[in-house]
């Protein structure tokens, strides 16, 4: 097998293989990246059992062939190497590495490629197609709010569903809950609702345009997911899915509105001396001001006043500090609404004017 590309060209595609790799170990499979050269085309595709990546890029193959390499030190090399043609050469079990334009070569031990597992590809299933710019869209405002927690791993994904001419992706930890709804499924079909890994929801926010369509797919417990040369695929998280509707508000009597940038220096200033364990942080608002108070620890406290638009009376309540910052990135609004009943129960937190995404978050105790 021997073939010569580009140097930048191929790092472009194996940084994006390094995203599925979780295995560091030289001695796993699944620390490879696949190689097949024929007709001028190289077919690149990694695994980490779970998530697959498949694309094809031009080279110029002089001996057709396949193998597999070490995907963390292949990087290595390509980052060290001149900008400008490098040539690939496999022999046995030895690969040879050699930039055109230094007197370097590099060596390295390959696996078999009939010892890589299969990646599953799309053949013959119903994709649809989502304006990129959308679907990253609502990645983004939900991608943040899964469970870390092993034991829920219904809830370490992103609900994925249709309803009616809705798009609808929903994520929750137990403790706040980030939905997001789009008007965008007219002429889709009916797919089975799907719990999507964050994994291929990251390479899509990361590596998708933001022009252009990406292609989906949900059948046989997988989901495919296409866009420029790339192609995903990832088994589905199996379980049932909260019901998220009894948890979202109907109706909130009372509301507040800020500066999303005053908002967001306030926080990072406050919590600066804040419990990061509990990580509870004191909202009190009043007419005209709320104001931002972190607990007193050994460590000290802050407390800090921005203005706000309220015109009710003083109320003070206590929340997770990453559960404001963390939508507070993904929302697009220069202000940011705050809606409640009663301090102890569900806050939504939204942007204004209102948009087709909204977070709900549990108080916490005052004490």
């Amino acid at each position: 097998m021997k073939f010569s590309f580009d140097r930048d060209a191929m790092i472009k595609e194996i940084a994006v293989a390094q995203e599925i790799i979780t295995n560091k170990s030289a001695i796993s499979i699944l620390s490879n990246i696949f190689f097949s050269a024929e007709n001028n085309t190289l077919t690149i595709k990694a695994t980490d059992s779970s998530v697959g990546f498949l694309t094809k890029i031009p080279v110029d193959v002089q001996e057709e062939g396949s193998t597999t390499v070490y995907c963390d030190k292949f990087m290595s090399i390509l980052a060290s190497s001149p900008q400008g043609e490098i040539e690939f050469k496999q022999e046995d079990v030895k690969i040879t590495i050699t930039p055109v334009a230094k007197k370097i070569k590099f060596q390295l031990k390959s696996i078999a490629s009939d010892k890589f597992p299969s990646v599953n590809e799309a053949q013959d299933v119903p994709f649809f197609d989502v304006a990129a710019k959308d679907l990253k869209a609502m990645i983004s405002q939900t991608i943040f709010a899964v469970s870390e927690d092993a034991n829920r791993y219904f809830m370490t994904g992103v609900f994925f569903t249709k309803k009616d001419d809705d798009l609808v992706m929903v994520s929750t930890d137990g403790r706040r809950l980030s939905y997001s709804a789009k008007s965008i499924a007219q002429g889709i079909k009916d797919f089975p609702s799907a719990i999507v890994p964050i994994k291929i929801l990251s390479c899509i926010l990361k590596n998708a345009s933001d022009e252009g369509n990406v292609s989906v797919a949900v059948v046989d417990k997988l989901i495919y997911v296409k866009f420029g040369n790339y192609e995903f695929s990832s088994a589905l998280l199996e379980g049932q899915f909260p019901n998220y509707q009894k948890v979202i508000p109907e109706k909130q009597k009372f509301s507040f509105q800020v500066n999303k940038t005053d908002l967001d220096s306030a926080l990072r200033r406050t919590t600066i001396l804040i419990d990061k364990k509990v990580s509870r942080l004191l909202f009190k608002v009043s007419p005209g001001t709320l104001t931002l108070i972190s607990p007193e620890t050994d460590l000290g406290t802050a407390v800090e006043e921005i203005p706000c638009r309220y015109d009710g009376e003083e109320v003070t309540i206590a929340l997770n500090y990453l559960y404001v910052a963390e939508p507070i990135k993904a929302i697009g609004t220069e202000n940011i609404v705050f809606e409640f009943t009663e301090p102890m129960k569900a806050i939504t937190m939204r942007a204004e004017p209102a948009s087709d995404y909204f977070h709900i978050i549990m108080p916490m105790n005052l004490n």
